[in-house]
């Protein structure tokens, strides 16, 4: 099966955005090669672009409590798990521990060092960042893996807290929905809303299926066009009956 998500506003938008950056950088960090090494330093110039544009912080741990709040109201239920929920309940304030000890705007420290803002800098230029522009920057990519990758999660580590506290919350979004079967004749499928409120939709199609959604959204309505996926031509929208699973996620 292939899960396709689809964010209904915009910090739902800025957390899934961050969660791809976080999972990128955590995968090339791991790699060996000096170029790998230089996109990992691009995702983490990335991720610091995206997690500047709001009061992230604030926002994540003002659901974290709400969560918290949550869970707390089923102790001494016999139908749930003590264990679990003191597990759940232990993730979350850890999360807001590490959230609350950071100080200061996120991703200051990068700001404060000059070298790697000289690289970013560059690095927005097409081919800017050859070994005549930045010299340093070459010798660095020239030391051996293990020292690059102690100085990439010497720069990211300040920021985990922040894909901690977004794991979380996104887990419990996701898990909040519950799937239901669809079917949208000759590609095509709408759904009126009704009221219902959601922070995400998630859609999820069979891998044999040579099918793209093109999702839309708006207050009244959700609407849904199944296109075949030509890579060299334009997307043309399918004539077959296409099924599927859909969820409405909300926290």
């Amino acid at each position: 099966m292939i899960t396709y998500e689809y964010p209904l506003n915009e910090r739902i938008r800025t957390l899934l955005r961050l969660e791809d950056l976080f999972d990128k950088i955590a995968f090339f960090i791991s790699a060996e090669a000096a170029e790998i090494h230089h996109v990992a330093l691009v995702t983490l110039f990335e991720i610091f672009e995206v997690a500047g544009r709001a009061d992230l912080k604030f926002d994540l741990m003002q659901e974290l409590e709400r969560q918290r709040q949550i869970l707390l109201s089923f102790r001494n239920n016999p139908e749930i798990s003590e264990d679990a929920l003191s597990g759940a309940l232990y993730e979350i304030e850890q999360a807001s521990a590490a959230l609350l000890s950071m100080q200061g705007r996120i991703g200051q420290y990068l700001r404060d060092n000059e070298w790697l803002m000289a690289i970013k800098n560059r690095a927005a230029i097409p081919g800017g960042v050859c070994e005549f522009d930045l010299p340093s920057y070459h010798y660095w990519l020239n030391r051996d893996a293990d020292g690059r990758r102690q100085d990439l999660n010497t720069w990211v580590g300040p920021m985990m807290a922040i894909r901690q506290g977004l794991t979380i919350v996104l887990r419990l979004l996701r898990s909040s929905g519950r799937a239901e079967k669809q079917s949208a004749p000759r590609g095509s499928f709408q759904l009126m809303l009704a009221g219902r409120t959601a922070q995400l939709v998630r859609l999820r199609l069979d891998s044999n299926d040579c099918f793209v959604p093109e999702i839309s959204a708006g207050k009244y309505a959700l609407n849904i066009r199944f296109l075949a996926p030509e890579i060299n031509q334009r997307p043309k929208q399918v004539e077959a009956d296409v099924n599927f699973e859909l969820t409405f996620c909300n926290l």
